[in-house]
């Protein structure tokens, strides 16, 4: 199977008798997760597509995918490394975003190892990136793993290994969430918590201005669980912001606690927990009827994402916690995604 793999796009499946994951070769995608509400009712609560087709065909705004070499933006697609100045595709201008025209959203992955059922299902995917992709410096091997740790949840270790030269990675899992089911309409009556006092503001082309800025008494506050559509009027198109996570009281298994999204009608609970410093918080503002699984219609505010990451234009910020990983180290990225009803 994972010869065949290596040149076709495909969709390969996680079940563990409780939760089942589709997940393609092509971007490491996400194409489906279904879990049960507080009924046992099992609903796919992900946004994409019934086929890997559209995918391919760059019909899908970043579903379920993992984006790298660098997630979010790099202002104007431009840094200097060791001296040397890299100029990146600007494929979301005036900046260059979630890796450029051809990021690791759009490359096949190779499917290492893929265990299908049973207890603690899993598979594992494999991209080498090479020197001078999309402008980035030196050669870069890359991990994705999804594993089903136990009946609802879902854990993702990414690591990614610099060759032969120092390079920025920000790698980050960009799926959009509906927890009430992918096709049942907007995110907005969705609550949530974020673990994050702090954001980095962004001017006009939402790149970080630099400044760390408390959310205290603002529409970016919900350090308390609070409705997403609270006060989304007042922060433009949508929330599409950094929050710096802050240094946990509690871990588990090492990680810190990031976010929990609550959807009131099925009670199903996401609970994420990560390693990174950073999360995009995105309520899906630029989705606009793209004709999803089952002919469902998503528009604008029909999922949101939780993207844990290292900060936005980290490269050209000194004040930010660095993304360059150096020749021969390791870049480790885990996100547990856990599930309740």
């Amino acid at each position: 199977m994972a010869d065949q793999s290596k040149n076709n796009p495909e969709i390969f499946e996680l079940n563990n008798g409780t939760m089942q994951v589709k997940i393609s070769n092509y971007g490491a995608t996400i194409t489906s997760l279904s879990v049960p509400d507080k009924n046992g009712k099992l609903a796919d609560v992900v946004l994409g597509f019934d086929s890997v087709d559209p995918y391919v065909k760059g019909l899908a705004p970043y579903f379920g995918c993992i984006v790298g070499r660098v997630a979010n933006r790099i202002k104007e697609g431009k840094f200097t490394l060791n001296g040397v100045d890299y100029t990146l595709p600007i494929n979301k201008p005036p900046n260059s975003l979630h890796g450029g025209n051809k990021g690791f959203d759009k490359k096949i992955w190779e499917v290492a190892r893929h265990k299908k059922d049973g207890e603690k299902p899993f598979i594992v995917f494999k991209y080498h990136s090479a020197d001078g992709e999309e402008g980035y410096p030196g050669a870069v091997s890359v991990t994705a793993t999804y594993t089903l740790t136990s009946a609802t949840t879902m854990r993702l270790d990414m690591e990614a290994v610099p060759e032969n030269r120092d390079t920025p990675i920000s790698l980050a899992q960009h799926t959009y969430w509906n927890l009430a089911g992918h096709d049942s309409g907007s995110i907005l009556d969705h609550r949530i918590q974020i673990w994050g006092s702090h954001i980095t503001p962004v001017d006009q082309h939402t790149v970080p201005t630099g400044e760390i800025l408390p959310v205290k008494g603002t529409p970016f506050d919900f350090t308390e669980e609070k409705r997403i559509g609270e006060s989304i009027g007042e922060v433009g198109l949508g929330y599409d912001h950094n929050y710096v996570l802050d240094c946990p009281d509690q871990e588990k298994d090492g990680l810190k606690h990031a976010a929990k999204l609550t959807d009131g009608a099925s009670s199903r609970v996401l609970n994420l927990w990560t390693n990174v410093p950073g999360m995009q918080f995105y309520t899906g503002n630029y989705v606009n009827g793209v004709v999803g699984k089952g002919d469902a219609v998503y528009e604008k505010h029909a999922g949101v994402c939780l993207e844990t990451q290292g900060f936005p234009n980290a490269i050209n910020q000194s004040n930010f916690p660095s993304v360059v990983v150096k020749a021969g180290e390791k870049y480790q990225h885990t996100m547990l995604f856990e599930f309740s009803a």
